[in-house]
């Protein structure tokens, strides 16, 4: 534990000089000072924990002198800090679990309507109720970036920040697909149907966390498609970006601004490279040592919503709730406070497979 405190102070003290070095560059200063930041927590608490080592070796020290009254101060030390270190080693070693570097980013969900036609696109826009109250009870603002309804209220394709203290961390566990068994409202048979919804959640990028050439990106305007009418859209605004190496379209056409559809379009593929980015990294790590809670695999069935027993079952978890219009109003803390903690106990075996 010693050898990772010193790498630990070591590390901050290397940081904060970098950042002197680099005042003049406001970009790589603002990098470096959110590297720093984010070890700054278990900075602090290794040094508490280095300088409580010291005072118990001194204090062990003292037990071995011939003045009794050094003797008895030195053993109320002892009683005092042994416990205090073992606290400390605990709370470290928790502090030094792998974390997602995407935690504190906010979000950019994508919810696709999968199998079930009108079906699921219904569930699609249900889903997207659900997230947009609970972000709303969050106090996380929302905002969609890209929407392709069906006429019937349903939502064939969306694309929707969400910006708030924590949102990668909790929507995370969005991440996959969603099932749905009801009776459709056009079903006059009275037949359940089963559909899909399929969730993306990507961590929002900055534009030091991922560089894209502009020689990788193609860009196409062309008219927004409008409701008719007079609202026919006349000028280019809708945006379409192609990421080159990859073959990534993403388009935005929501804007009245092709520079605000641009934007829109970029922030979209920026995420989207930096979760393939996340996605190799975290596929070189040992499969044994990496948590499969949340694993984020789209072509993962992770929860299904029937509605004839008002059960909500997430599969990753074998966890099931029976309050079905609750869970439709945005109560879905019940399954990711279970998946987090999951995930955290996963990751806090690994640290102690790591020390052993």
């Amino acid at each position: 534990m010693l050898d990772k405190v010193k790498s630990i102070e070591e590390k901050y003290i290397e940081l904060s000089h970098e950042l002197e070095d680099v005042s003049d560059d406001y970009q790589k200063a603002a990098q470096i000072s959110k590297e720093r930041a984010e070890i700054e927590e278990v900075y602090e608490k290794a040094r508490e924990y280095r300088i409580t080592w010291e005072q118990l070796q001194e204090a062990r020290k003292l037990v071995e002198e011939e003045d009794k009254e050094l003797q008895e101060l030195a053993e109320m030390d002892l009683e005092e800090l042994e416990p205090k270190l073992e606290k400390l080693e605990s709370e470290l070693k928790s502090l030094l679990v792998p974390k997602d570097p995407r935690d504190k980013k906010n979000v950019i969900m994508e919810i696709r309507a999968g199998a079930g036609g009108d079906e699921a696109a219904l569930f699609a826009a249900d889903l997207f109720r659900i997230y947009s109250r609970y972000a709303e009870k969050r106090n996380w603002k929302i905002e969609v970036l890209s929407l392709n309804e069906i006429g019937i209220g349903g939502i064939k394709e969306i694309s929707f920040s969400v910006k708030g203290a924590g949102a990668y961390s909790r929507l995370k566990f969005e991440s996959g697909v969603h099932r749905v068994q009801r009776i459709p409202s056009t079903e006059s048979s009275g037949r359940i149907h089963t559909s899909t919804v399929t969730v993306a959640v990507l961590a929002e990028a900055e534009e030091f966390d991922i560089e894209i050439p502009a020689s990788d990106i193609r860009i196409d305007v062309y008219k927004s498609a409008g409701a008719g009418g007079q609202n026919v859209q006349k000028n280019s605004t809708a945006v379409r970006l192609t990421h080159i190496p990859t073959g990534m379209v993403i388009s935005c056409q929501d804007e009245r601004s092709q520079l605000q559809n641009k934007l829109r379009a970029m922030s979209i593929l920026r995420a989207r490279l930096y979760e393939m980015e996340e996605n190799k990294r975290n596929n070189e790590l040992d499969a044994d040592r990496r948590s499969q809670v949340g694993s984020g695999d789209r072509a993962e069935k992770i929860r299904t919503y029937n509605y004839p027993q008002s059960r909500v079952t997430d599969h990753r978890i074998n966890l099931s709730s029976f309050n079905l219009p609750a869970i439709l109003d945005g109560e879905i803390d019940v399954f990711i406070d279970e998946l987090a903690l999951r995930s955290e106990s996963d990751r806090l075996a690994a640290v102690g497979e790591d020390d052993d």
